[in-house]
């Protein structure tokens, strides 16, 4: 009866997921074939289940709970509130900069990722000659999370 261990705090798991908004969007999976299905798949990354350990904060805390008491092949829908998950927009990290500080010569282009002097990734809202308008927030601040996950194996 092995199956009928279940996932408490300190575990190491494999879990597939999919990740969406609200709307239905998917903006990330460990599944190859739901990523081309989805049109977000990228050559670069690599499909395979998440590992990690259960309240270790290596996952967002959303996932943490939500996988608390699940069984080795459950399926189970999150749905992860922005505090529980890359917390709420704040918009005190939205900031002007002048391009001399972000050592940059020419403006970056709107809706691109800059990484700053710092080696933070950053998201352009803005840009003129002299200053980019940067977002600081991590891009799925604010938002409300919808994770399909699948236990693949609690790791012994």
């Amino acid at each position: 009866m092995e199956n009928s261990r279940t996932v408490k705090k300190g575990d190491y798991l494999l879990i597939d997921y999919t990740g969406k908004f609200e709307d239905g969007t998917v903006f990330d999976t460990t599944s190859k074939e739901k990523a081309l299905e989805t049109g977000i798949y990228d050559e670069e990354k690599d499909y395979r289940p998440l590992f990690f350990r259960v309240d270790a904060r290596q996952v967002i805390k959303g996932i943490d709970q939500g996988v608390l008491g699940m069984k080795e092949g459950e399926e189970k829908i999150l749905i992860i509130p922005p505090e529980d998950a890359y917390g709420k927009y704040k918009d005190y990290l939205v900031q002007k900069i002048p391009l001399a500080r972000l050592e940059l010569q020419t403006p970056p282009e709107p809706g691109k990722k800059i990484t700053t002097p710092g080696g933070r990734e950053v998201r352009v809202l803005n840009s003129t000659e002299t200053a980019a308008t940067l977002d600081f927030n991590h891009e799925l601040a604010g938002k409300t999370l919808i994770l399909e996950i699948k236990l693949v194996s609690i790791v012994k």
